[in-house]
Formats: structure tokens, sequence, C-alpha cells
């Protein structure tokens, strides 16, 4: 993806087409979507992949300049992507994968997108499970505290049991080589933390009458965000007045929407927003 955001939601504009505003989460950048942006394009819909605030262009520079995103805080980001899509003309619907899909409950909280889908979302406040393989997961990003304003890479061994578990080795070190990148750490520090500070960033408003329509999608095999996490952010969600649902793809990991059964995810959430929008 080599289009700035501001080109893309200039395109979207101009299309006079619903944007679908995708949202990335932690060791990935923005081109994590590219396989998406073609797909939703053909569905009739103006595909916006957004960075966030100090991402890196490339994968390169992502992994030669880790500072660049270090320290970026989820309150941080989810209010640079609220700025860019108050520059839509439309309200666009807004897919999220891990804490993208934070991100998306959040903004939808916020009465920003026509219809949602968090997959595999991180948990915010008041989703009280916290899972073995969740701690395992994130705990080269969280054991040391002087992280917090680090950003780190995960191992290929790390990335493999955090990231693509159900996958084939050589499929999950492709995934790795290609899309893995330094991520911030404050962000998963703030998820684990965040049942225990009410001022927290990490939280979303589950009630407002103008969240929209909302889907969470479980991979069934996911070590990082496992099922408890996702139904917790269902039950908290399914107190709003608008539609919630929620499915579990079986024998899915944390890397559903980039290994070679993507487009099964991607049907599933475009068949959701379509109803919609």
């Amino acid at each position: 993806m080599s289009a700035t955001d501001a080109e893309q939601i200039d395109r979207a504009n101009s299309s006079g087409r619903t944007p679908a505003v995708f949202v990335h989460g932690l060791w990935m950048l923005a081109d994590s979507w590219d396989h998406w942006l073609p797909h939703f394009e053909a569905a009739g819909f103006a595909p916006v992949a957004l960075r966030w605030p100090g991402e890196a262009a490339t994968t390169t520079e992502a992994r030669q300049r880790p500072e660049m995103i270090a320290g970026r805080t989820v309150g941080q980001v989810a209010d640079h992507l609220a700025g860019l899509i108050g520059t839509l003309d439309r309200k666009p619907v807004v897919i999220g994968h891990s804490v993208g899909g934070l991100l998306t409950q959040i903004l939808a909280g916020r009465g920003l997108s026509a219809a949602s889908v968090a997959i595999n979302p991180a948990p915010f406040r008041g989703v009280l499970a916290l899972p073995l393989s969740t701690v395992r997961s994130l705990i080269p990003m969280i054991a040391n505290p002087t992280n917090r304003k680090r950003a780190k890479p995960l191992t290929f061994a790390q990335f493999r049991y955090a990231y693509a578990n159900a996958v084939s080795e050589e499929e999950a070190r492709s995934i790795y080589d290609r899309y893995a990148v330094p991520a911030p750490c404050a962000p998963p520090m703030q998820a684990a933390l965040a049942n225990f500070n009410p001022r927290t960033e990490v939280k979303a408003d589950c009630r407002n009458p103008q969240r929209g329509p909302l889907l969470i999608v479980s991979g069934g095999q996911d070590n990082a965000i496992p099922w408890a996490l996702a139904s917790g952010a269902y039950k908290r969600q399914k107190r709003n007045t608008c539609v919630t649902e929620i499915v579990e793809l079986h024998g899915r990991d944390h890397a559903l929407t980039l290994d070679s059964r993507w487009q099964e995810v991607a049907d599933v959430a475009l068949a959701f927003v379509r109803r919609f929008v």
C-alpha cells in the first residue's frame, strides 16, 4: 500500500461510495490489509487502511526505526483515527483486528461508524477474563515496566505462539517475514491494567445508541485473544440497543486476516456490514 491516509480519504470522498475503514493491530502496518482492500472495493465500498500516528511507510523502515511508533498509547491512536474519520464525507464501516478491534469498538462507541466488525479484539475495561495464553503472548511486551515507552518486535517463536499457531510453520514464517514489525508496548500494558484504572484510555462506550451494528469475530484457536476475551467483549456490547453479534471461526488463530484463508474472514465481515449499509 503506497497511498497516504490523505490520498485514500480523498479517493473515498470523490467516489461517492461508503468508505470501509480498516484498522490494524500490534506488530503490523496498514499494508496488512492490502489483500482486503480490492475485495471490498469490488463489493462497492471505498476502502481506506489507516496508519497509526508515527507509523512507518514500509516494513523495512519500521524494523529499522522502531522509535517512530514507540510510546504510542491507545488513546493517542484512537484520537488520531477519529480525526481522520472525521474528514470522510460519509460515515464509514470500520473493521479492525486485534488492538485494531479494540480501537474499532472505541470509535464505534463515539458514534463514528455505520457498522463495525471487531476481529479477535483486544479487551477493554470491563472484560474481566485474563487467559494464561494471553499473558504468555504478551510477556515480551509487558514483563518489563520500562518497556512502556518502547517498541519491541517478537521473535519468530513468540510470533508463532501468539499470532500464527494454527497454520503450518512454513506459512507462519511467510507471514512473519512479510509483515511483522516492532510494536509499541504501551497498548498491551494499558489493556492488562484497564480493570484496575478507572481513568484508563482502554474503554469503549457500549451503551451509546449511535454505536451502530457490531460484529465480533473470534478465532477458535487464537492464543493471544481467545474466546473468553471475545465473548467477554460481546457480553458488554450486547447491552447496546443496536444489533450486536458474535461468531467463532473454528481452527483459526490470530493471523486469520492474513493467512491463506483470509477471504473467509473478509466475507464474514462483508456479509455483516452489507446488511446495514
